[in-house]
């Protein structure tokens, strides 16, 4: 079988692909199937296939036994707590356990496996909670979880991923029978990577056109506190040419093209911008650089096994640690960190796109004080931001020892994982309240125009967002804001007028 590799930069199409060859040709799980097969028969000891688990692996298990481990290995296990992970990534979870049984090494059941496969073609998306995993010997207990269905326990996610419903309910009305397990398949099924991977590849993937937007938006505050251009010169970029500053000031120099605002200041006499506008290139560039490097590691592991054991084709059946989280949980912690900064020097913007200079009035609205104007948004960023602060402590530091300490040392990757969802959140948030405010400043310099890559942008911001004039619930426009973002029709349609961003 030829397997996808799987991109985050095209992860949905390349798992729909991945699932599809699985289905057509699964001659790669069904040889690493007949090698589980034949060492049931053979008189010696496999972990997980014939013994017990974790600090039970010294515990052989017998006969009709057999079936039975592997129902109850699931059962044990479905401990999670906390918040139901969100359908969208209960999802990729399954998506990216089935991609990596398909690779041939897990010896898992093509039972198994087809019903799995089954659940992703009728959208029968598992219920998923948030918290249980230390990121060592896989997500046990979010996989667990997403087991259960299997065995017509647990729930699935009603069409729109509001309401979890009991799994045993759904498949009766399908005429859908539960599976027995067989031998090693409970311990394919929840031995991997997969919550912190699908996490990690579901928010970077969105990374990429964040990355792009905060570029954006960085572009119209700098137009609209008459900034200078200077600081974006290739020359001062090639002689550090960090692939991500490179690009960044590559991509302001491009959205700023045919600016009337930059020209009409070009001799104002200002000497140096603060930080937040003349060092964009190399703080928004270095978050550009650790979440490539973040996306490689996301990268290799999505296209890993991360069993345990291996199967492999000459027979042999491996114990090893493929499931530890590691190089996940350094990853997902990098990739906080660099998110949260453009979080931080995106709120530095909007606090000085508020302080009345260069024309602009204080607050962004000519009658102040019955009008607080756009004081308060600015609140919000700063909370957010420091809230950051407390969630890019690296998880990846700690470890508390598990299984009678048989597990003595475990990543917290998945700690790890549900911080950069919110760490992401955050984000998106604070560079949307950076977005209406600095359209509500840009208005203020009519009729001179920014560059056509900013114009074009600051006319589709107020299609959703009306210019202020007095106070008004800024709620909606921040949320507004948010899906505009989401949408990524500011990448698209600069795209569609030859304004492409790297």
């Amino acid at each position: 079988m030829n397997q996808t590799y799987v991109k985050v930069e095209t992860l949905y199409e390349d798992l729909e692909k991945s699932c599809h060859s699985i289905r057509t040709d699964p001659s790669t799980v069904e040889a690493a199937r007949k090698i589980v097969e034949k060492a049931l028969s053979d008189g010696n000891t496999y972990y997980g296939i014939n013994t017990g688990f974790g600090a039970l692996a010294n515990k052989r298990i017998m006969g009709k036994d057999l079936t039975r481990l592997q129902k109850n290995l699931i059962l044990s296990h479905a401990v999670g707590v906390g918040n139901m992970i969100p359908k969208d990534i209960c999802r990729l979870i399954l998506e990216l356990k089935v991609h990596s049984l398909g690779l041939g090494y897990s010896g898992i059941s093509t039972q198994t496996l087809d019903r799995l496969l089954l659940f992703l073609e009728k959208d029968l998306i598992p219920v998923i909670p948030e918290k249980g995993s230390v990121g060592a010997s896989g997500d046990l207990a979010p996989l667990a979880h997403m087991s259960l269905p299997l065995l017509g326990l647990g729930q699935f996610w009603d069409q729109k991923g509001e309401v979890a419903i009991d799994a045993s309910k759904v498949l009766q009305s399908l005429g859908i029978e539960p599976i027995e397990l067989q031998p090693k398949d409970g311990l394919s099924l929840i031995n991997g990577t997969q919550l912190m991977s699908a996490y990690g590849a579901y928010i970077l993937e969105k990374s990429l056109s964040l990355l792009k937007i905060a570029d954006i938006i960085s572009a119209m505050s700098l137009e609209a506190l008459q900034g200078s251009l200077t600081p974006f010169d290739s020359r001062i970029h090639d002689i550090r040419p960090h692939t991500g500053q490179v690009e960044v000031a590559e991509n302001i120099r491009r959205l700023l093209e045919e600016s009337e605002i930059l020209e009409s200041h070009r001799n104002c006499g200002k000497v140096q911008d603060p930080y937040s506008l003349r060092c964009v290139p190399q703080v928004h560039g270095a978050s550009r650089d650790a979440l490539r490097h973040a996306i490689s590691v996301i990268e290799t592991e999505i296209n890993s096994v991360t069993d345990n054991p291996l199967v492999f084709q000459n027979g042999d059946i491996l114990s090893g640690g493929n499931f530890h989280g590691q190089p996940l949980a350094l990853s997902l912690d990098f990739a906080k960190l660099a998110l949260a900064e453009l979080a931080s020097i995106s709120e530095r913007r909007t606090y000085l796109l508020l302080e009345g200079d260069d024309g602009l009035p204080k607050l962004l609205m000519q009658e102040t004080g019955i009008n607080s104007g756009f004081m308060i948004p600015q609140y919000t960023s700063a909370a957010l931001v420091s809230e950051n602060k407390v969630l890019c402590h690296p998880s990846s530091v700690d470890s508390i020892p598990t299984s009678l300490g048989q597990e003595d040392h475990v990543s917290m990757g998945s700690i790890s994982a549900l911080h950069l969802f919110k760490v992401y959140e955050n984000v998106e948030t604070v560079l949307a309240i950076e977005l209406f405010t600095s359209a509500q400043a840009l208005d203020f310099r009519n009729p001179l125009k920014p560059g056509r890559g900013v114009e074009l942008v600051h006319q589709l911001v107020r299609k959703t967002v009306p210019h202020a004039t007095e106070d008004n619930y800024f709620k909606d426009d921040i949320n507004n804001t948010i899906e505009l973002l989401r949408s990524r029709e500011m990448i698209h349609l600069l795209e569609a007028s030859d304004c492409s961003l790297n």
